[in-house]
């Protein structure tokens, strides 16, 4: 491919998009070429702007039209936000074949997120319990975070037809305590000022526990993971469903 990648940001005055925006300017292989926003028309941009990547990190309800609305003019979508429904996703994928192009839609793009449930699916088969903490923002719109429900979602497959015991009380004096449960892996969200994204999977046997923790003190954590995805996308045409994926982590 000559000349820099051209690639363009839905939602680039939010949290993470102002700081994608940032990084992208500064990267001498990446053309920024504009971010589009809530009321602004997504085609009239991507038809003037033509970038050949949109990164997104907007809200569930608009991200899939985004999505698809990029394919469409001819950008690979690049998408971190979290709460599309599987369905949304398939569409995603299915457009990209279409169009012979690349994608990818990840729940996480910090790198240390993603070794994280790398590390903790080789831990399942050993363990005999399983639970998620997912610790985020107070404005963070979706629980559980998109990292921790996939999280809990490869756990489970990992143990396959050996499920997780998942032990309830005898005695509930306040509902919700024990959490989401998934596949038998506990899922707990907590919302707090302070907080940006962490997450820690913490097994169980008797007499001994594992943790394996991540913490993100910056939204900067998500910027090598979506530099690694604009390029990769836009020099193939394959689709990733995860940051894991692209790195090869998925365990056979």
């Amino acid at each position: 491919m000559s000349g820099p990648i051209r690639v363009a940001v839905a939602g680039h005055r939010g949290k993470v998009g102002s700081i994608l925006v940032a990084a992208l300017a500064a990267e001498a292989d990446i053309e920024y070429v504009g971010g589009v926003g809530a009321g602004d028309d997504l085609g009239a941009f991507l038809r003037e702007k033509r970038p050949q990547a949109l990164v997104d990190f907007t809200r569930p309800a608009v991200a899939l039209h985004h999505a698809l609305a990029a394919i469409a003019a001819g950008a690979a979508p690049v998408v971190g936000t979290t709460g599309i429904a599987a369905d949304g996703i398939d569409r995603i994928e299915a457009a990209c074949k279409e169009k012979r192009l690349g994608g990818i839609v990840a729940p996480n793009f910090a790198v240390g997120a993603v070794l994280m449930m790398h590390l903790a699916e080789i831990a399942a088969p050993h363990f005999e319990a399983a639970e998620v903490i997912e610790m985020h923002h107070a404005t963070k719109l979706d629980a559980p975070s998109g990292t921790a429900l996939s999280t809990a979602k490869r756990l489970s497959a990992r143990r396959g037809s050996k499920p997780f015991s998942h032990k309830l009380p005898e005695k509930v004096t306040l509902e919700g305590t024990r959490g989401g449960e998934e596949g038998g892996v506990g899922v707990h969200s907590i919302r707090l000022p302070g907080f940006v994204a962490d997450q820690e999977v913490i097994f169980g046997l008797p007499g001994q526990t594992l943790t394996i923790a991540h913490r993100t003190t910056s939204r900067e954590a998500y910027v090598p993971g979506v530099l690694l995805a604009i390029r990769k996308v836009t020099s193939e045409p394959r689709f990733y469903r995860g940051l894991d994926e692209l790195l090869g982590l998925r365990l056979g």
